[in-house]
């Protein structure tokens, strides 16, 4: 056999190398199934199908209609961001809602009856919403009780300062009067109040290409605040969970805290500053929805935190940890907020809505579950 031969007989395929478990590609289906967001992703496309067929000559995609159920699914996004990001690190937070009526009554009552300034109100909320977040955080990793409990303790606790400020100050559960103050407040115009884009949109309403009202100006005005402040918390959280080394700690510390421990991760600040970034979030909920307002109530914030957590599971979160997406908790949010809506302009009464999400999250739970024995056999 001359070299030539034993060339092309050693390029030949050899009996086994089909079957290598290293060079066997994973199916398309394999691939999406191991996306945590892929379940939330199949949802949202359900959830407009089944709107598209029964609302779908009501307005509700019009774009007021959108407007409407993306503002809705704005304000529940910007905190199932933060819940999901808790639960990949192991953690829970049933404060959020809580916080949110706090924050609300922080702004509010300083600007109101202290007469400070609208952006001296808000900064005093984000700060004192913060140091809540970090003791809510400090003591769980002190005292080592689960974060449901603390948490819950924490959901009263606040819930009940919230309710005591307001009848302290206003004798009722309404501080009203902050809409204008926050208008005219050069924080609030910039960041918190109103929308973006008034003069593309009455640009477009001099041309015939969106709806107008009787005047001819424009019938949706501008893009809330509240959708672009959506956007930039979950592009930067989502660049954080998947591109920095603090991304790979909150997956680790989710996972495994002791084998996260072991291996050099700062365990205890990383998880102090996931409850810091939820009581961040919550309070960016909090101001936003008094710019929006113009008041804050005792009652704002009821069951969000539930609905955050609901939306992070079915964006595909494990209740256990370790695991999840900040993009599949967004679908998880704009299906609330379509669904919300939605219901309003279909002949269904809204009394169906917590049906539905009742639905959705057990769908989503037996679902991530599937998908995680899928992975763990795998491995």
């Amino acid at each position: 056999m001359n070299t030539s031969d034993m060339v092309a007989q050693s390029s030949l395929p050899g009996p086994h190398a089909d079957s290598d478990e290293r060079m066997r590609r994973e199916k398309l289906v394999s691939r999406l199934l191991g996306r945590p967001e892929f379940a939330s992703l199949a949802g949202v496309i359900l959830v407009f199908l089944v709107f598209g067929l029964t609302a779908g000559d009501s307005g509700m995609f019009n774009l007021d209609g959108v407007v409407n159920w993306m503002q809705v699914a704005a304000y529940l996004g910007i905190i199932a961001v933060a819940a999901c990001l808790l639960m990949i690190g192991g953690e829970f937070d049933l404060s959020i809602g809580s916080m949110i009526g706090l924050a609300g009554m922080m702004v509010a009552i300083p600007t109101v009856y202290f007469g400070w300034p609208f952006w001296l109100a808000v900064l005093f909320a984000f700060a004192a919403s913060m140091g809540l977040g970090w003791l809510n955080g400090y003591l769980v990793m002190k005292t080592r009780l689960p974060s449901f409990i603390v948490t819950l303790a924490f959901l009263f606790i606040l819930r009940g300062l919230t309710l005591a400020l307001s009848i302290l100050f206003a004798n009722r559960t309404i501080v009203s009067g902050v809409g204008e103050r926050a208008a005219h407040d050069w924080l609030g115009q910039l960041l918190f109040s109103g929308n973006v884009g008034a003069g593309l949109f009455s640009w477009l309403a001099r041309h015939g290409w969106i709806a107008t009202v009787a005047d001819g100006a424009p019938l949706v005005t501008g893009i809330p605040k509240v959708i672009l402040w959506w956007a930039v918390v979950a592009l930067a959280a989502s660049f954080v969970l998947a591109r920095t080394r603090l991304g790979n700690w909150i997956f680790a510390v989710g996972g495994d805290a002791v084998a996260a421990k072991n291996m050099g991760v700062p365990v205890r600040k990383v998880k102090i500053g996931l409850f810091v970034f939820t009581a961040f979030c919550a309070c960016l909920f909090a101001v936003l929805q008094v710019g929006d307002f113009g008041s804050a109530a005792a009652d704002r914030g009821l069951q969000k935190e539930f609905e955050a957590i609901i939306a992070a599971v079915i964006g595909g979160a494990l209740l256990t940890g370790g695991y999840g997406s900040v993009i599949g908790a967004c679908f998880g949010a704009l299906i609330f907020g379509v669904v919300q809506i939605g219901i309003t302009y279909t002949n269904l009464s809204s009394d169906w809505f917590r049906v539905f999400l009742g639905v959705m999250l057990l769908v989503a739970v037996l679902f991530n579950n599937f998908v995680r024995r899928r992975i763990t056999e795998a491995k």
